[in-house]
């Protein structure tokens, strides 16, 4: 019996499965209006100590994290394979370099106060940022006003960038936790001969 191939699994940002514990808490706009963001838009489930969350307090991230895994499309972000050319790109770069490029990638895609695409602009795979960026909600303004009590419309102070910077290098440390400092030759993934 040949195996059938697994379709991948369509998970947005407002993807739900509240019957094992994962949820949506980006508020419907009938949501705001009745004064109940925070609760997840399917099953209203208000599972986040969010008072906590928008302190952003480094020393407190594991509360944090743990908080973010709750949420279905950040979940998946935290337990999904990072691809072998980010891997790659990761390790070349090392630890320094990477957060250097991390800083960047903040104030170019989410550090303006109306960045281009709002919602758009961090790609689903490619680089560990791209990744570690979807899982700690600073993918977008949009996820960053929900998440993070960082209002739209306004520039991220640096302080800001530099609490999103750290969030990154937390999760990169997590989930790619052999990187080294400086970095290493990582040799590039060759295309296999179409024809052979």
């Amino acid at each position: 019996m040949a195996k059938k191939e697994l379709e991948p699994l369509k998970i947005t940002c407002t993807s739900t499965n509240c019957e094992n514990n994962l949820h949506c808490f980006k508020a419907t706009q009938q949501m705001k209006q009745k004064n109940e963001q925070g609760k997840c838009r399917q099953c209203g489930d208000d599972l986040v100590d969010w008072k906590r969350i928008h302190k952003r307090n480094l020393l407190d991230v594991k509360h944090t994290f743990d908080s973010l895994k709750k949420e279905y499309f950040r979940h998946h972000y935290w337990h999904k394979d990072i691809d072998l050319r980010a891997i790659n790109h990761a390790r070349r770069k090392g630890l320094i370099r990477l957060k250097e490029a991390a800083e960047r990638r903040i104030h170019k895609s989410v550090g303006s106060a109306e960045p281009y695409r709002d919602g758009l602009q961090t790609p689903f795979k490619g680089n560990s940022i791209y990744y570690a960026q979807h899982a700690t909600a600073c993918c977008c303004r949009k996820c960053m006003d929900y998440w993070h009590n960082i209002p739209l419309g306004r520039d991220l102070t640096e302080k800001e960038v530099t609490y999103f910077t750290e969030l990154v290098m937390l999760y990169i440390n997590e989930k790619l936790s052999t990187l080294t400092v400086e970095g290493e030759k990582v040799p590039p993934i060759r295309q296999q001969n179409r024809q052979s």
